[in-house]
């Protein structure tokens, strides 16, 4: 992803954040909380005073579909070039600011209450961009032997640590026959939310590790 490309995006999405943010004090001080408290659909009547509210959740709504757009394509690009290329790929580590979009998860909360909706706990998951931080500030390094020795060696540490969290998640949630904390909501969003993180710290860790496994090598190569 080009410099002005990841720039847009980050401004772009804190500026969507910031128009739900408003709309939403709007409809709590103008509008008696429509469509920030639970909403009947069945017998919701639209007003002109709804509209920011709606607006602002339908540009967040795009703004997911853009970000998944551009991973998608990113993966795929990655794919194409690693099949010639001997070098890791040119990243800024700016990249890694796109992790704040994590933060977005805690809207879960907030679209649960209203809407019964879960879907924003996903954002969780983003806090794994954080690793791009790492990966940027090893761009164009030689795809060697000792590269792909420490790639596998960090990838297999991260897979091993999420894989002890979730079998840890599996063995709360699974225990006894109750829901934890008394609700089969709840259980869905404890689980969903240990998902995303999980997923967010395996991308994360392994990007890190491989950071770490690369610099002590060349510390120990420049001692000798």
């Amino acid at each position: 992803m080009k410099k002005s490309k990841a720039t847009f995006t980050i401004i772009l999405g804190v500026i969507i954040v910031l128009l739900l943010a408003a709309s939403g004090w709007y409809s709590i001080q103008f509008n008696d909380w429509r469509l920030i408290v639970p909403t009947d659909f069945s017998t919701y009547a639209f007003v002109p005073q709804d509209l920011p509210m709606i607006i602002s959740t339908l540009l967040f709504v795009l703004y997911v579909l853009y970000l998944a757009v551009l991973i998608l394509r990113a993966a795929f690009a990655e794919k194409r070039r690693q099949k010639t290329a001997n070098t890791t790929r040119r990243l800024n580590p700016k990249l890694g600011l796109l992790g704040f979009t994590g933060f977005l998860g805690f809207g879960g909360f907030w679209t649960y209450s209203a809407y019964e909706a879960v879907f924003p706990f996903i954002f969780f998951a983003f806090f794994g961009f954080f690793g791009f931080f790492y990966e940027g500030k090893m761009s164009n390094t030689l795809m060697d032997e000792r590269y792909v020795e420490n790639r596998t060696q960090a990838e297999l540490t991260a897979h091993r640590v999420t894989v002890g969290i979730l079998l840890a998640v599996l063995l709360v949630v699974g225990h006894g026959r109750g829901a934890l904390l008394g609700s089969l909501d709840y259980t869905l969003i404890a689980v969903l939310i240990a998902l995303s993180l999980t997923v967010a710290l395996d991308l994360f860790l392994s990007e890190y590790l491989l950071y770490r496994y690369d610099s002590a090598d060349q510390l120990d190569g420049g001692e000798e």
